[in-house]
């Protein structure tokens, strides 16, 4: 079952490459992160996100799909005519 779960996230994702993203990461000790940047590219078992400049000292960072499944990253697509948050929709 994990490995589907893992499978339909990368899947979730996939259509927004390009799109803008928030991220919410868990930076331990009780820190939460927030970075805000752009879907650059999706592999089998990471994603890529290129961080705005001006904001961040880093210029990409990556995240695994299991992040996601565990709750240790929230990732929300930034549109037009709203946000969509992704993540596992357990049926």
């Amino acid at each position: 079952m994990a490995k589907n779960s893992l499978v339909d996230i990368k899947r979730s994702l996939e259509p927004h490459v390009g799109s803008r993203v928030l991220l919410k990461a868990n930076g331990g000790r009780r820190k939460t992160i927030e970075r805000s940047g752009v879907l650059e590219e999706t592999y089998p078992s990471v994603f890529i996100v290129k961080l705005d400049q001006e904001q961040h000292a880093f210029k990409r960072v990556s995240y695994s799909y299991a992040d996601i499944l565990t709750e240790s990253v929230e990732v929300t697509v930034c549109k037009d005519d709203g946000q969509v948050r992704i993540s596992l929709v357990q049926h």
